[in-house]
């Protein structure tokens, strides 16, 4: 529930999904960078250390993804009425 008394999307927002996934791959990326610093692996970087500094970076932005979720939630409407439901008349 927001503040507001309304019902949130909660973790089925496409936003905490999408920022758990980049966040899972940036947790993979920095390890392999962490645990695989051959000189193979740097001289294909030109001496940088892409998968730790691309894994870093993905982390950031699922965090950021997830943070953006959080303070901002979707709010679910009350009730479901189609669009032409207000046109219709009422019938007793």
């Amino acid at each position: 529930m927001a503040a507001d008394g309304k019902r949130t999307v909660g973790v089925f927002d496409i936003r905490i999904i999408i920022g758990g996934l980049i966040g899972v791959y940036g947790v993979i990326l920095t390890l392999l960078g962490l645990l695989n610093n051959s000189d193979e692996e740097l001289a294909k970087g030109d001496g940088l250390n892409i998968n730790l500094w691309a894994g870093l970076a993905l982390i950031l932005v699922g965090v950021a993804f997830v943070a953006w979720a959080r303070i901002r939630p979707l709010a679910v409407p009350d009730e479901q009425t189609s669009p032409d439901a207000k046109d219709e008349p009422h019938h007793r």
